[in-house]
């Protein structure tokens, strides 16, 4: 049950999530700077779910982990959970990263 995960085993949940099939929309700063107001992309953070019930988890894996999440949408028969700004982004890699750092040290050390 996801409410009673701690919090590494959340981490650990969306890190899998990230690296099976999430990836992250990047900001162009050339086409900012070409279109101006007319680019309105930032940077964001994609999240794939296979199904309705895959999608609740990943918002609850979300909440736990101190974000909000948004209105999700549907493409290509999946739901896609964004998370959006580059601070939100950077937090969620940093908070992945470090979960993996951690991991590899302790694999290390025994």
């Amino acid at each position: 049950m996801v409410e009673t995960a701690s919090p590494d085993e959340v981490i650990a949940r969306l890190a899998a999530l990230y690296r099976r099939n999430g990836y992250i929309r990047w900001l162009k700063p050339d086409r900012r700077a070409r279109e101006g107001p007319f680019y309105k992309k930032g940077d964001e953070l994609r999240l794939v779910a296979n199904s309705d019930r895959e999608l609740r988890t990943i918002r609850r894996l979300l909440r736990l982990a101190g974000f909000v999440p948004v209105r999700a949408f549907r493409k290509a028969k999946q739901w896609r959970q964004p998370v959006y700004g580059r601070a939100e982004v950077s937090r969620f890699l940093k908070l992945i990263r470090d979960r993996g750092r951690s991991n590899r040290t302790k694999r290390m050390k025994a």
